[in-house]
């Protein structure tokens, strides 16, 4: 019994007293008797109730332990939970939403608690069925993250989404504190999204994610103290048969499935009794046909040739809607065979040919760009510095002279050229380049060939 109707039971009592005290009492000798059997019966039923409390209480540490995990869940809930709640509606819209969803799953654990302070470890089947409300407003709150993705407050629904699931510490063991506790990473993954987002434009965005991780950590810290290695079932409580009916309907559950039909009684049907003197008459039959051996066959007719639709053809003329069977499989004739129809197919549609660009030889600060030219057969270069380089780039039956020492020369999408150069510091780079042809006077330290 609960701090509060013990309360309620003193007070009770002092009304007893209050009323005792008024009632006026008939003396008979020196012994006062109560001329009034309401107030008796009302003295018996207070006794009988505070005995109860006494017994209750006289039970052991398990009694107490279950009512103080229930008090320190009523906590949370009237705590960190409560805020989390407040802030959520000043925010408004899906984050207001999602936390009615929110505080309705916690309302089911914590019937869900209350029971398990009351129960004995129930059989596994019966154990699932207790655990389903709570799955059910998990799915919910999930699924509601899932729905309003394109939503502005979508950290803060993952957030939730990610952390609701430390409600699953009931059916966690031995040590379903760690377990919240990763909840509580998961969800700091978008509460942290929160804090940049909202860090110089609202508060009320900051103290929500704050109240958020308040409630797991809270949660974190009441499991550690009252179910560290699992639930504390009442192991002199009442036997579990399934979960504890919600005031509320339950988020996501459906109505249960009708009953299935009864089977079928054939024997007290309508026409019953013939029906099973007809069965055993045929059964009957059956079997004395089967006891006759090989003369079962004794009865049979005959075929004749005359009987025979192949031996005499009139006799397919004679009967009606005769099938005729599938017509034997015939090798096609040349004269017979019919050449497959061709039909038109549309030509190809040709690719317009890329526009062509403007030939190009220009120095753009230390890099002498050849790009684009045709037939050119007098392309010379005179380099003025040693760190020049020369990029050639889609040059088709082109001759390029290249004067003078630099660094590196590259050839990118090149067709039918040729090169001449004097010395290289680097290296000379071929980049799907078809039909090259390179000379050096002097000296390259390094040729690079590359097809793509």
């Amino acid at each position: 019994m609960s701090s509060g109707e013990l309360s309620d039971l003193v007070r009770r009592l002092e009304d007893v007293t209050t009323r005792l005290e008024s009632v006026s009492l008939k003396t008979t000798g020196d012994v006062a008797v109560v001329d009034s059997p309401g107030i008796n019966e009302s003295i018996n039923n207070i006794a009988k109730r505070l005995q109860n409390v006494a017994g209750g209480e006289s039970k052991g540490v398990s009694g107490k332990a279950s009512v103080a995990s229930v008090e320190a869940y009523d906590d949370l809930i009237s705590g960190s939970l409560d805020v989390y709640l407040k802030l959520s509606a000043d925010i408004g819209g899906e984050v207001k939403e999602h936390s009615v969803m929110v505080a309705a799953a916690f309302k089911t654990q914590r019937d869900f608690v209350v029971q398990v302070s009351k129960c004995k470890e129930p059989k596994q089947e019966i154990f699932l069925g207790m655990l389903q409300p709570m799955s059910n407003h998990i799915q919910a709150i999930q699924q509601y993250r899932e729905k309003n993705r394109a939503s502005k407050m979508f950290n803060h629904l993952s957030a939730v989404s990610e952390g609701i699931p430390a409600l699953g510490w009931v059916a966690t063991a031995p040590k379903p504190a760690p377990y919240v506790k990763e909840m509580s990473d998961a969800a700091q993954f978008y509460t942290n999204r929160v804090l940049k987002d909202y860090k110089e434009t609202d508060k009320r965005h900051i103290e929500w994610a704050k109240s958020f991780l308040k409630i797991i950590t809270d949660l974190h810290v009441y499991v550690k103290t009252h179910h560290i290695t699992g639930l504390s079932w009442n192991a002199k409580g009442e036997d579990a048969t399934g979960p504890v009916a919600a005031s509320t309907t339950s988020v996501g559950a459906g109505p249960p499935p009708p009953p299935p039909p009864p089977p079928a009684d054939f024997a007290t049907s309508s026409g019953g009794a013939a029906d099973a003197a007809d069965d055993s008459k045929i059964r009957s039959a059956l079997f004395s046909d089967l006891n006759k051996g090989s003369d079962i066959t004794s009865g049979l007719k005959k075929v004749t040739p005359d009987m025979q639709t192949h031996k005499n053809p009139a006799l397919k003329k004679q009967q009606k809607g005769y099938f005729k069977g599938p017509t034997p499989y015939k090798a096609p004739t040349h004269s017979s065979v019919q050449p497959p129809s061709r039909e038109k197919v549309p030509p190809p549609v040709a690719k317009k040919p890329a526009a062509k660009k403007p030939p190009k030889l220009e120095l753009s600060g230390s890099k002498w760009e050849v790009e684009f030219h045709e037939g050119n057969k007098n392309i010379v270069i005179e380099t003025t510095a040693i760190k020049q380089v020369v990029y050639i780039y889609k040059c088709n039956d082109c001759t390029i002279q290249i004067k003078g020492k630099l660094n590196s020369i590259t050839l990118d999408s090149c067709k039918k050229t040729g090169l001449a150069f004097d010395s290289l510091v680097s290296t000379l780079d071929l980049v799907n380049c078809q039909s090259i042809q390179a000379q050096v006077r002097p000296l390259v330290n390094c040729l690079n060939l590359v097809l793509i």
